[in-house]
């Protein structure tokens, strides 16, 4: 993108600071991605949802929002919660199994991870409708993937939502597949944009590996619902470059040519080439940013190793308000079993 084909209002949002900060979330974001599937290779992380290649689609969204508006993620949502506020060593807890990764700082306005498809999209609407009802100026966003626009939780939602005008904006990152689930198998639409058209509301198809695109598309849905017009559907298009989760094998059902063609578009590239055009990057800058990275995702690393045990107990604790019986027979099983192998 040259300096000219920006608006002014950009010109005075996209400082070079600005655009400095998007880079460094960009490879703080992939550096940790990379630690977190070595940490799961070696048994200290649950199964883990990687993200990389997706960075633009995430970071660009996150800088667009502003602090009061509300996040509903999915699985793979990361990098935007790191932008919005939530810390490192919060998300590395949730993947490794404890209840503390689902409570986000105060202040810091967002739902705990929805691993159901789409089931979070209504209450992204839910709650677009509270704001609507309060008076507030918070938009809401809830995350999706291709998947999910064959669910029935996604058009429930987008009816809602167009019905009554909310505040909401659906955020489709689009990496062509369901797990292995081509995207031509699981809709007969061109593209996933057009299906806003059939619930009253607009439809945003943007190059999800531009950042700038996806900053502009963002921002505008955004000041679109502000101002009471209602909801929008971006679908961003984009690709990741390993397996859906390290539970998964994407080489069976993805070419190495598929995938190596999509890396020639790779989103921390292009815009590493739009700072060089401004004049912004250097070999320097470039060091101090992975070592920055490396530095924060280690110390949120080592935060989460040093966390003590997990109560087994807790399995237990937010089901019932009384414990049935059966379930009482089960937790005195597991502490018995606990206890003979050395827990407390």
């Amino acid at each position: 993108m040259n300096r000219t084909e920006w608006s002014r209002a950009e010109r005075m949002a996209l400082t070079p600071e600005r655009l400095t900060e998007m880079y460094s979330w960009m490879i703080t974001i992939r550096h940790f991605d990379r630690r977190a599937v070595q940490l799961q290779r070696s048994g200290r992380l649950g199964t883990y949802a990687p993200l990389e290649g997706q960075e633009a689609a995430q970071v660009g969204c996150g800088v667009a929002l502003e602090k009061g508006d509300w996040l509903f993620p999915t699985y793979r949502e990361h990098g935007v919660s790191m932008v919005h506020g939530l810390p490192l060593a919060t998300i590395l807890l949730y993947w490794n199994g404890r209840p503390e990764g689902c409570i986000p700082p105060p202040n810091v306005n967002i739902f705990p991870i929805a691993v159901p498809i789409a089931t979070q999209l209504p209450h992204a609407v839910g709650a677009a409708w509270a704001s609507k009802l309060r008076g507030e100026d918070a938009v809401t966003v809830g995350f999706l993937g291709d998947g999910a626009t064959s669910e029935g939780d996604f058009h429930e939602a987008m009816n809602f939502a167009g019905v009554f005008k909310l505040p909401v904006i659906f955020f489709c990152q689009n990496n062509g597949y369901a797990i292995s689930v081509p995207l031509h198998k699981q809709t007969a639409t061109e593209t996933l944009a057009e299906k806003a058209t059939a619930y009253g509301m607009e439809g945003v198809r943007v190059d999800g590996n531009d950042l700038l695109a996806v900053y502009r598309a963002v921002k505008a849905a955004a000041d679109k619902a502000r101002s009471g017009k209602g909801p929008t559907l971006i679908e961003a298009v984009t690709y990741r470059y390993g397996s859906h989760t390290t539970a998964d094998d994407h080489t069976r059902y993805r070419t190495e040519e598929e995938v190596e063609a999509w890396r020639a578009k790779d989103p921390i590239e292009r815009l590493k080439q739009t700072l060089q055009e401004h004049g912004i990057w250097t070999e320097e800058l470039e060091a101090e940013l992975w070592k920055k990275a490396d530095e924060q995702v280690q110390t949120a690393i080592d935060e989460m190793l040093a966390a003590p045990p997990v109560d087994p107990d807790r399995l237990f604790d937010h089901a019932y308000a009384t414990l049935p019986a059966h379930l009482q027979a089960q937790r005195a099983e597991m502490r018995a079993l606990y206890r003979s192998e050395g827990g407390v």
